[in-house]
């Protein structure tokens, strides 16, 4: 691409954006540069000042910096790093503490010299904190200032901990947490109420100091806040827009994060484009949805006022266009989510044959099944498939203690007080209040009490399940390892066991069809990791197994967000009345009303979000110019390499 393509095409783009493929290629490629950097200074021997990171963003940098101290023997012994900031107060030994999280990721991993880490002390008092604040500010200036800072963003805009309403030219100090980031951090304490309220951190005007800042950020969660940082004014509301007045600065995102960015998302707005299906199909829904007219009312001069005027010209006329798209809309739409037997299925989402489709549903936790496909559910089972589902954790995780008291309260009523039953039960019960009451933040529980919490979001999830219409032999229970493994690391990884428990189960039901979690915006990461097991599995049995390679995978949304209108490709449309349906289904995971232990960013409840959500799709079908329904659970395929 020549440079004069490359400046039209990032136009609306305020600052230097580098975007790679995935995280794990961004993640190298900024730890080969920080590597260069210290070879680099060695050879002047002079000592390497690196401003560091935590949290999530930077773990595959850090990663692989280690992977090159072992392997490549890369020095870390004339390194000195300050890191960005800690909360207030934290012990160093605490799981949050970001002292813990820099040796257990990188510090105990190389041959850095101790004396050389610098980390805010959250140990001090109150009235210690401004001359610390002052002191590291120091320390800092008298290494000649930072040869490199890496960065993340947090959702709020916030670089390091300042949080909106920072000032450009702010020093290292004491701040006040902002509400969306304790809700960010709830899962890493347990609750949102056991967040500190405050942070000490390195100040914007320290930040800007750095030689050199790369601000790394990867997901879709992400895509949001990185478009404003990127495209729009500098704002004090977004601390991270400050970052445009630096001529050092380097953003680097993976795909998913870059996906909002004006060249990614509406690129016929910065570039001419290749108009394929894809393309087309987006472009023309964007286009519908901003004048807010029907998909077959768009007129050639609202193309050529909206920057697709290539699209006309090359693809045109106009109105063959809106035919086109608007009948691809309705092919999404269909009754008949197993497939429709006896009828012609070239215009529909889902094969005709067989008939009876054995349809497996993975449910990543107990209650993602109903929550996101909660009437499609039923509805395969009315309409006589064999329909399976699979909870592939426990959940336990996200019940809040009282409950499992109350439960075990209930338990011990049950026998007789002279019973070996009931004194087993007092046992688990008297060790559990002793746990609960001196319990920390995000402390693992004890194997008795998870298994308690575990079986109750079973009872609840078998109850859902047969409200749905299925026998107890069609539901499973995964218990896929990592989830219980992660209760003592940081990390979320998927290991060859979870591939394992995931591939026996398919080779048992060898499923025509499958429904997956395809919202990975949960707090914990869990639905991606459980959809990756299946993933893995299927690659692997479609090299050797007929069944396999026939098997269609339907990727689902709702519980944290939802398929845009362009990407779904299977439309199930909800009467009122399946809508009440798939509502009750909800009610039965009763741990989970009312105030779920992680909700999100999102205040509502589950049964509302999904209520709203596919009432939400079903209107924009409508404002498209489709049939008016009451509601739409909507579908993506998963295509395989």
């Amino acid at each position: 691409m020549s440079r004069l393509n490359l400046l039209e095409e990032t136009r609306f783009e305020k600052l230097p954006v580098s975007v790679f493929d995935n995280e794990t290629e961004a993640c190298k490629t900024v730890a080969r540069k920080i590597s260069n950097l210290i070879l680099a200074k060695n050879e002047k021997m002079e000592k390497t000042i690196l401003g560091l990171a935590t949290g999530a963003t930077p773990m595959g940098v850090y990663a692989e910096l280690i992977r090159m101290h072992k392997e490549e023997g890369l020095s870390f012994k004339n390194v000195v790093t300050f890191n960005l900031d800690e909360y207030y107060p934290m012990k160093p030994q605490a799981e949050q503490s970001y002292v813990r999280f820099m040796k257990e990721n990188l510090l105990d991993h190389i041959d850095i010299n101790f004396d050389n880490v610098h980390i805010p002390d959250g140990t001090l008092s109150i009235e210690e904190v401004q001359q610390f604040c002052v002191n590291y500010e120091k320390k800092i200036t008298a290494y000649g200032g930072l040869d490199l800072q890496l960065l993340g963003i947090g959702r709020t805009g916030h670089i390091g901990f300042n949080e909106p309403g920072s000032a450009p030219n702010s020093g290292t100090r004491i701040v006040t947490l902002d509400d969306l980031t304790k809700k960010d951090a709830a899962k890493d304490f347990g609750a949102k109420s056991n967040v500190p309220l405050k942070a000490i951190t390195m100040g914007v005007g320290t930040i800007f100091k750095a030689k050199e800042i790369i601000l790394m950020a990867w997901g879709s969660k992400k895509a949001s806040i990185i478009k404003k940082a990127v495209e729009e004014d500098i704002s004090s509301e977004v601390p991270a827009t400050f970052l445009q007045l630096s001529n050092q600065v380097e953003f680097v995102l993976d795909k998913a994060a870059a996906s909002l960015l004006t060249r990614f998302d509406t690129p016929w707005l910065a570039k001419d484009c290749v108009w394929n299906n894809e393309m087309i199909k987006k472009a023309i829904i964007w286009l519908a949805s901003t004048l807010k007219k029907p998909i077959l009312k768009l007129t050639e001069e609202d193309y050529n006022n909206h920057g697709m005027s290539q699209l006309a010209t090359e693809k045109g006329p106009v109105y063959h266009l809106n035919i086109h798209i608007f009948n691809l809309l309705q092919h999404t739409i269909t009754g008949w989510p197993g497939g429709k037997p006896n009828a012609d299925d070239s215009q529909r989402p889902e094969r005709a044959k067989p008939a009876i489709k054995r349809s497996l549903i993975f449910s990543p936790h107990p209650d993602d099944d109903v929550i996101s496909m909660g009437g499609t559910f039923i509805r395969l089972v009315d309409q006589g498939h064999d329909v399976h589902v699979a909870y592939q954790t426990t959940g336990n995780n996200a019940v809040w203690d009282d409950d499992a008291i109350r439960y075990l309260e209930f338990a011990l009523g049950l026998f007789n007080t002279s019973s070996d039953e009931h004194q087993k039960l007092l046992g688990i019960y008297k060790n559990s209040i002793t746990f609960i009451n001196n319990k920390t933040p995000n402390q693992p529980d004890p194997e008795d009490l998870r298994n308690i919490k575990g079986l109750i979001r079973k009872g609840e999830a078998t109850a859902g399940a047969r409200y749905c219409g299925l026998n107890d032999d069609h539901i499973h229970f995964m218990e896929m390892p990592f989830y219980e493994k992660r209760k003592s690391s940081r990390k979320n990884d998927i290991s060859e066991d979870d591939v394992n428990v995931t591939m026996n189960l398919l080779q048992k039901i060898k499923p025509h069809q499958i429904f997956a979690a395809g919202d990975f915006a949960d707090p914990h990461g869990t639905h991606k990791v459980c959809f990756e097991a299946v993933k893995r599995a299927l690659e692997i049995l479609r090299k050797t197994e007929k069944w396999a390679q026939d098997c269609w995978v339907w990727l689902y949304r709702g519980a944290w967000h939802e398929w845009d209108t362009h990407e779904i490709e299977m439309a199930v449309p909800l009467s009122p009345q399946e809508l009440e349906r798939k509502k009750t289904a909800i009610f039965k995971h009763q741990s989970q009303k009312d105030r779920p232990v992680f909700p999100g960013d999102d205040s509502r409840e589950f049964w509302v979000r999904a209520e709203e959500r596919n009432r939400d799709t079903a209107k924009q079908y409508d404002e498209l110019g489709l049939a008016n329904y009451e509601a739409m659970e909507a579908f993506v395929k998963w295509k395989f390499n």
